[in-house]
């Protein structure tokens, strides 16, 4: 899977994108991603990608030429299956719609900046917009990390045990069942006794029993999807 992302801030995306899953994930050849610095397609000397918005609003508009240059660049080069952008208006992101874009093989990821970006470009280029959550950050790069880590780490062979990530919060509209490791007790708290049987038929039982319980104490709205 390849994941070109489009940002006027690169630094910001150095640290995140080449640790841990990510990393190896490229390394071992399951997933490339590609930061392109958006000043790259300016044509002035002061690489300029924001603008006044008519209408005389308050904050900086991104401008579209930039915008469309690497995008078409790109879009010569290869097809893409999906060209999102980090917004407050698209739809809330959720563990679904990361399996769905983890099935993809080329995506684009256009961080928002400044007070938006002309909306011309929503028009005619976005394919799908896409918000982490009802709040407002600075720029859509730390979107744009949440949804290439979560899309990643679910392609095959990405991590090393692939029943994990099956298993993860989220996969079948429940949380995780409560984990456990070694000492079976600590400071006179003892891991529960089926986690200690060796039944697994028991254990997968009592995994089930958890999951549902704690989604309906702690997230009802998960149990009506």
């Amino acid at each position: 899977m390849r994941i070109d992302i489009i940002t006027v801030v690169p630094e910001l995306l150095t640290s995140p994108l080449n640790e841990s899953i990510l990393k190896r994930a490229q390394e071992s050849g399951h997933a490339e991603i590609y930061v392109h610095n958006l000043r790259d397609y300016t044509t002035d000397n002061r690489r300029t990608v924001d603008d006044y918005p008519f209408g005389g609003e308050a904050g900086m508009v991104m401008k579209c030429e930039p915008v469309f240059r690497c995008i078409e660049k790109l879009k010569s080069e290869r097809d893409y299956d999906e060209i999102i952008f980090t917004s407050p208006d698209g739809i809330t992101y959720n563990q679904h719609e990361a399996n769905r874009l983890s099935l993809m093989k080329n995506i684009i990821i256009l961080c928002g900046h400044y007070k938006g970006i002309d909306y011309r470009i929503r028009e005619h280029l976005i394919t799908r917009e896409i918000s982490i959550g009802d709040y407002v950050l600075t720029g859509g790069e730390l979107a744009a990390c949440v949804i290439a880590d979560s899309v990643v780490r679910i392609i095959p062979g990405a991590i090393g045990d692939e029943a994990s990530a099956l298993t993860d919060c989220f996969q079948d509209n429940l949380l995780a069942p409560p984990v456990y490791t070694r000492p079976a007790e600590f400071n006179g708290w003892k891991v529960p006794d089926v986690l200690l049987s060796g039944n697994f038929a028991e254990i997968e039982k009592w995994q089930e029993e958890m999951a549902y319980a704690r989604t309906k104490e702690l997230r009802p709205d998960l149990l009506e999807e």
